[in-house]
């Protein structure tokens, strides 16, 4: 039986291919499915579950399953969209950023500070690179130890550094039901299982962490993306007093939390179970970068060896980069101008979405769209994009072969704030029109 699936699960896959299914047709419920096949119920589940896999088909909570209108987002959510205004990611670079950066360089390039900066690099970056990542990540009632201080090449690569540290393949790790998407690529590929955990307005509960049965957890409690949910005092408490009892490790992930500056971080209330993960790619730009992880004393080493064997380890001239532009106030000026600009956005977008079910956090980056009937998420996707608009439909940050929101992600933070009101305008024309409107376009 477990052939046969798959074998009907691939003449579904050539009937997409062949185009005799169409992009955003529904197919029949499983039940009806089995039935019209001769084959069991629970055949037909599994035949519907290696479709999700496969990325052909995507499940929408209340309406079905249905073909899906373009490649799986996941990996769009990795490089730039191709489409002309990219609503897709996250990387807000401000004019005049180079120009402030730049003083800082011209030091770095003299013969004797640059022969320093070409050798190897090292975990644990230099004396000043982990006093700079200390003073940076200084929060309100936490302030990080240099010594605890492990340096990735990346927010990615710390993220994947900690996770090889605290979860072996075939182990289990919790993550919220909507989650990074980036976080099933490296799940995947360190062969370790996602476990979604229920939210609620507040966050990840605590009793869904407890009762989950994973080897450790990750966790977005500071701008969660999608959601934009900055988790209450009264809640990070919980949660670590449930990671306390069950001796579970965190990994929390700042790296939208600069955008949240007064919020204290989940490691400062449970500072012998959290990794704290950040990096200056949102801060700064993803071109010169470097991650940030900040751990227990217990666990530096182990991180120190993932980092080393994943080859994440940061290179010496982006650290060297890194902490002069902290040391000079290069960092913190434009944090600043990230915290007006994102707020800009947002009020630009509270106008033009008014009326419409939006979920935002008027400090972030992004904002959570659930979208009007008749649309579905990957149809509306699909439009926005014959339109030159790339969108997130909510099945990249579905964990596991379940039932996607019907909604999307807007990341607000890339194209020029004229170009995004244009963007904007044009995407509540199209949700107010119909998927039938556009079926001939």
């Amino acid at each position: 039986m477990t052939q046969a699936y798959r074998e009907i699960a691939d003449l579904v896959a050539a009937d997409i291919a062949a185009g005799r299914l169409r992009a955003g047709e529904r197919l029949p419920t499983q039940r009806r499915f089995a039935r019209d096949r001769g084959i069991a119920a629970s055949t037909a589940s599994r035949v519907y579950g290696e479709l999700v896999r496969r990325g052909l088909v995507v499940g929408e909570v209340g309406r079905g399953t249905f073909v899906r209108t373009a490649e799986p987002a996941t990996e769009a959510l990795a490089e730039p969209a191709r489409a002309g205004v990219d609503l897709e990611l996250n990387f807000p670079i401000l004019p005049g950023q180079a120009e402030l950066l730049a003083p800082s360089l011209e030091g770095l390039l003299r013969p004797d500070a640059l022969a320093t900066a070409l050798r190897p690099a090292t975990v644990t970056g230099t004396k000043e690179a982990r006093e700079a990542a200390a003073t940076l990540l200084t929060r309100p009632h936490w302030s990080p130890g240099a010594e605890h201080v492990v340096f990735a090449g990346n927010g990615r690569q710390a993220l994947a550094a900690a996770v090889a540290t605290l979860v072996g393949p075939g182990e289990r790790l919790g993550v919220e039901a909507l989650t990074y998407p980036v976080m099933k690529g490296i799940a995947g590929r360190l062969g370790v299982t996602l476990v979604p955990l229920a939210m609620d307005d507040h966050g990840v509960e605590p009793t869904a962490v407890r009762a989950a049965g994973v080897r450790a957890v990750y966790l977005q409690p500071t701008v969660h993306n999608p959601l934009g949910i900055t988790m209450p005092e009264h809640r990070r408490a919980e949660l670590a007093a449930v990671l306390a009892d069950l001796d579970l490790v965190a990994i929390e992930d700042m790296v939208n939390g600069f955008l949240e500056p007064a919020v204290t971080p989940l490691a400062a209330l449970a500072p012998d179970h959290t990794i704290l993960v950040d990096s200056l790619t949102k801060r700064l730009a993803p071109g010169l970068t470097a991650g940030f992880l900040v751990a227990p004393r217990r666990l530096v080493g182990g991180l120190s060896s993932a980092v080393r064997s994943g080859g994440w380890t940061a290179p010496a001239f982006a650290l060297a980069a890194a902490t002069r532009w902290i040391a000079d106030g290069a960092v913190a000026t434009i944090v600043r101008a990230k915290l007006d600009d994102a707020q800009a956005r947002q009020r630009l977008a509270a106008e033009r979405l008014a009326g419409l079910t939006v979920k935002v956090n008027p400090r972030a980056y992004h904002l959570w769209w659930s979208l009007p009937a008749p649309w579905r998420a990957e149809t509306f996707v699909g439009a926005a994009a014959r339109r030159g608009i790339a969108v997130t439909p909510a099945a990249a940050f579905t964990v596991g072969p379940g039932q996607a929101p019907n909604a999307v992600r807007l990341a607000l933070a890339s194209p020029p704030i004229e170009i995004l009101d244009q963007a904007l305008e044009t995407l509540v024309e199209l949700a107010r029109s119909t998927p039938d409107d556009t079926d001939h376009e």
